[in-house]
């Protein structure tokens, strides 16, 4: 049986490591909705996948020198890879952060959730970042240095990670003391980059969300859809992240109650983009609409996340044309309504890393955290500067670093030479 959402808060303050019998239940449950016609059996390591997997960048530099091959398996089973160095974000302090450590010669990846909702992907005109026409927007700029990195061998692929494991005894492999866990393959890491930003919600909590955040209140579909198996869920935000998620959950739940502000078929129509500091996929809202296990609720607003002594039971509520509150009965509420904000995204990172009180990650000069071989780039830090530069630089320094790091060096190698 699956654990009810009550289960989840406990494992949220446990601050002991999860256990890899959770991890295994949790993609069990994963691999059962993906795959009925056959079973597959795995390793107390291995993960299972439940998608094909998705690369953008099959072609990457064969020539990558890394000390064993990397491990793929056919559909329906796991994935499990392996990498000199998997670099979680692809903003412009992972992508130049993958360019100089592919130009060592280290076997790279990007994870990335979404490349356009970044901070850099939704800003429409660069002005200061050196040697830019500021008639370059966000994107673009973005765009190229994504591409600059894959050139020189690193391997991009899209997907969200949900937990990480930074030490030895928690992966048990002496030499690939990293691992990267996300819905479709885990990654093996003898070093990772955090670099995911300081997009993080900070706007103020609707009532009962807090009270009922881990009974019941999410972020995270990947990581919590598979406890709503045949339950009914609400997702309240019209961003990409919020359709993306809504999709995730539709492998799980009876109904899944679509709650937006805005007339968004209105909006789909005429092409126009749902929120102004994101960029919405017309065809996977389109998509989601389509699906028959989703209830759109257009020109709704959530007024308050509510429920008892076992968690959620409903969210209330205001529909535009009514002007009537109402209560949808639902088990799980996936908030995604802000649209995004400052706060440094660390919730995969599960206490791994020390923060600061501000949620920053804290970093030495070389850019490593708290724990050895593990670094944290760009706005993820929260620092006062947060510039495309200063993102660009944090990138250069950690991956100089890694090299130093990774190759037993007794002081920084200088990328001068151009090939």
């Amino acid at each position: 049986q699956l654990h009810r959402p009550t289960m989840r808060r406990r494992h949220q303050e446990n601050n002991k490591t999860i256990t890899m019998s959770c991890i295994q239940h949790f993609f069990l449950c994963l691999l059962l909705s993906s795959f009925t016609a056959t079973t597959t059996v795995v390793s107390s390591f291995h993960l299972p996948s439940t998608a094909s997997f998705r690369t953008r960048n099959r072609n990457a530099n064969p020539r990558r020198s890394s000390p064993s091959t990397t491990t793929s398996l056919q559909l329906g089973e796991m994935q499990v890879l392996e990498y000199d160095v998997a670099i979680i974000g692809g903003g412009p302090a992972g992508c130049t952060c993958a360019l100089y450590t592919s130009r060592a010669d280290l076997k790279t990846i990007i994870l990335d959730k979404n490349p356009a909702t970044g901070a850099l992907a939704i800003t429409s005109h660069i002005a200061n970042y050196p040697g830019v026409d500021r008639t370059m927007s966000g994107t673009e700029l973005l765009t190229q240095m994504r591409e600059q990195a894959v050139q020189y061998g690193t391997r991009y692929e899209k997907a969200q990670v949900f937990m990480i494991d930074v030490k030895e005894e928690e992966t048990g492999d002496s030499v690939y003391t990293k691992c990267v866990y996300t819905p479709d393959y885990t990654i093996k890491a003898r070093a990772l980059v955090l670099a995911t930003g300081a997009m993080g919600r900070v706007g103020k909590p609707f009532p009962g969300e807090k009270e009922f955040l881990g009974q019941g209140v999410s972020y995270c579909a990947t990581c919590d859809g598979a406890f709503y198996r045949d339950s009914e869920v609400a997702v309240y935000g019209a961003s990409t992240e919020a359709i993306e998620e809504a999709m995730f959950l539709t492998k799980f739940a009876s109904t899944v109650h679509w709650v937006v502000p805005t007339d968004i078929e209105k909006e789909l129509q005429g092409g126009m983009d749902v929120e102004k500091n994101k960029i919405m996929d017309h065809d996977e809202a389109m998509q989601l609409m389509a699906c028959p296990n989703v209830k759109l609720w257009t020109k709704t607003k959530l007024v308050e996340v509510v429920g008892d002594m076992s968690g959620v039971t409903g969210v209330q509520v205001s529909q535009h044309s009514s002007h009537t509150d109402e209560v949808i009965p639902v088990e799980g509420a996936f908030i995604y309504g802000n649209g995004g904000g400052s706060k440094p995204i660390t919730d995969f990172c599960q206490s791994k890393v020390e923060l600061d009180e501000s949620g920053g990650v804290i970093v030495d000069e070389s850019m490593m955290t708290s724990v050895n071989g593990v670094y944290a780039i760009g706005d993820i830090r929260n620092t006062d500067y947060k510039q495309v530069v200063v993102a660009a630089s944090d990138g250069c320094i950690a991956a100089m670093a890694v090299e130093k790091f990774l190759k037993n060096r007794k002081m920084i190698k200088v990328d001068w030479v151009h090939r």
